[in-house]
């Protein structure tokens, strides 16, 4: 037998939350003093107490613990609880050092604001383009919705090249179609000359008769800065954009602080009602 001091101690539990149990009937002393009221507790109680812990941990109620432990929870159904619930809390985990990042980034944009050199926007003519590509949806065009989709279309379709033995002669071309629904049609696009594939797409992508274009310096996480400089100059010159931008990686080392991509995005000049009226 063991004082209630020593068991809280070998169960790595306060004293206080061992009177808690006992008080609403989830774990029993082995033996209560009739005089003194001290509790007394048996090695083999441990195990209860384990999983008393273990269970509550994964987020139940002491209610929903003592009705899973009166269904007598084996081991291994144990083990099943801890492993859902470790894959639910590193999913939160990683939600939530998204958001974060995204915090960060719109801060770092914000920090920009009224040091933008709108001198780095260059308007020229984008000649077709042939891509083999792959697509995907994501739910918005936000950064967090169109990484997770973006990255595996273009390993996977590098994948595919490879095995088709097919020679990537350009650089990488992202671009976005914006459904009715909210969502993005994600294009991930890859120069190439075949005229088409097995099982990825060959696209010749039209001209762009009259594109602004910026070069983003890093990470395409931090790309809302760069964006903000390209609408503020597109404003101030009297354009209109048409879409959204395509992306053409130039530089795509392992270090995603290295990286090196042109934003293009269709514009043309602004013509006011009085004026078209006129």
């Amino acid at each position: 037998m063991f004082s209630i001091g020593d068991f809280a101690r070998l169960g790595l539990v306060s004293v206080r939350m061992l009177r808690h149990y006992d008080a609403i009937g989830l774990l029993r002393p082995a033996h209560v003093d009739p005089v003194t009221g001290y509790r007394s507790y048996q090695a083999a109680q441990l195990s209860r107490l384990n999983r008393i812990v273990a269970i509550k941990d994964l987020g139940f109620t002491l209610e929903q613990v003592r009705a899973i432990l009166d269904d007598k929870v084996s081991t291994e159904e144990l083990h099943g609880m801890v492993r859902l619930r470790r894959a639910q809390l590193e999913a939160q985990i990683s939600a939530d050092l998204e958001r974060l990042r995204g915090v960060e980034t719109r801060l770092r944009t914000i920090e920009t604001e009224g040091h933008m050199n709108t001198d780095e926007v260059v308007i020229k003519r984008i000649p077709p383009t042939r891509v083999a590509e792959l697509s995907g949806s994501a739910a918005s065009y936000d950064a967090p919705d169109i990484g997770p989709v973006i990255k595996p279309l273009y390993r996977e379709l590098i994948a595919r090249l490879e095995a088709a033995g097919v020679t990537i002669t350009g650089p990488g071309c992202a671009y976005y179609v914006p459904e009715d629904d909210g969502s993005v049609m994600v294009h991930a696009g890859l120069g190439v000359s075949v005229p088409h594939g097995t099982d990825f797409d060959v696209v010749d992508l039209p001209p762009i008769e009259v594109a602004a274009t910026i070069i983003h310096n890093g990470s395409m996480d931090d790309v809302g800065r760069t964006f903000q400089t390209l609408a503020h100059w597109i404003e101030e010159n009297g354009y209109r954009s048409l879409g959204l931008a395509r992306e053409v990686s130039l530089h795509c080392p392992e270090n995603l602080d290295e990286w090196v991509t042109e934003l293009q995005i269709e514009v043309s000049p602004w013509i006011s009602k009085s004026t078209a009226r006129s």
